[in-house]
């Protein structure tokens, strides 16, 4: 190589250098909180990072794992993070009980339409039906969302008393193939594949999924922290269309989304977490209520509704403001939030 020729290509990979830098500094960084581990449903966010949609949109976006939807209101509350993926009924629970908290996060986007809670038995118990849970031993941890949510349950199913025993979550799909408790509460899609685990054939466990039963609460939602809207819209605007892309590449193929939590936690198990993630799309993402409003909407209605029922089973220190949790006006147009799979026949 001449002279003249090394410096020509040394310059100008300097000059592709410094345009790559660039570019990467003129991407708005976002941090984004997960309500849980890197399990199945975790390749709706993975995906967009992993195919370039979010850089596409402008995005410099940085996904973690979460421990629970409460921690992920705290630390998008707190600015730790600028978006989040919790509960909505955790959301509602840390406004009404921290009303004058300066950055309250905000739903910004509904992709779990019905709450994953269910209760669980074993065949072998009796329990057939809600009102066979009266007198029962029930399980949970005490922070877990059917369990927070389980009066709302009771009522609509004039359940009897209970009694609640506590426990870790990796024990309570233990304790219930053991026979300590006659049933717990948990998300469908992770409490099925987990006993399972334990030798539970799915065909010996009764589940009673809340929203078959009376209950219509929403389940995760996107937030967002209120300075990181106003300090960038475009760039909330951007990210939920990017999602959305990203969502609908999921829907459409499952198997190959897994690929992408496999690479941020090697040891997962792909074919459990692709059942988990077909679940949760079968059972509250693209679930008969999801396509009656829409991908990403909701009903003012039930809105209103779930803020008075959380309000009263969580006895929260002031009533929940649905106004106050919910804020649509970023969501991308119809055409983009068209992502749900055919409904099954």
């Amino acid at each position: 190589m001449t002279k003249r020729l090394f410096l020509k290509t040394t310059a100008a990979l300097a000059f592709a250098a410094s345009l790559g830098a660039a570019q990467a500094q003129n991407l708005t960084p976002v941090k984004f909180q997960l309500d849980w581990r890197f399990e199945g449903p975790a390749a709706l966010f993975l995906t967009p990072v992993a195919k370039g949609y979010f850089k596409e949109a402008g995005l410099d976006v940085t996904v973690d794992a979460g421990n629970g939807s409460g921690g992920a209101v705290t630390r998008v509350a707190s600015g730790t993070y600028d978006m989040g993926f919790a509960d909505l009924a955790a959301l509602m629970e840390f406004h009404a009980n921290n009303p004058d908290a300066p950055n309250k996060p905000v739903a910004v986007m509904v992709v779990y339409n019905n709450t994953p809670a269910s209760v669980m038995a074993l065949k072998k118990s009796g329990i057939t039906k809600p009102a066979d849970l009266a007198g029962k031993k029930l399980g949970a941890p005490v922070f877990d969302a059917g369990r927070r949510a389980f009066p709302i349950f009771q009522k609509a199913n004039n359940i009897g008393n209970v009694t609640w025993t506590a426990m870790d979550p990796p024990l309570r799909e233990t304790m219930l193939a053991r026979g300590d408790v006659d049933a717990i509460t948990g998300f469908t899609f992770t409490s099925l594949l987990n006993l399972e685990a334990r030798g539970v054939k799915a065909e010996d466990v009764v589940v009673l999924p809340y929203p078959q039963y009376g209950v219509k609460l929403y389940g995760n939602v996107i937030i967002a922290n209120p300075k990181f809207l106003r300090e960038n819209p475009q760039a909330v605007k951007s990210f939920l269309s990017a999602f959305a892309k990203g969502a609908k590449d999921v829907m459409a193929d499952p198997d190959a989304a897994i690929q992408y939590v496999k690479q941020r936690d090697g040891i997962i198990n792909p074919a459990l977490e692709t059942r988990r993630l077909k679940l949760a799309i079968d059972t509250v993402i693209a679930s008969p209520d999801a396509r009656a409003d829409g991908f990403g909407q909701l009903n003012p209605g039930r809105l209103s509704l779930m803020a008075s029922q959380v309000s009263d089973a969580f006895n929260t220190k002031t009533r929940v403001n649905p106004d106050a949790v919910w804020n649509g006006s970023f969501l991308p147009g119809k055409a983009e939030l068209n992502v749900l799979p055919p409904a099954k026949r």
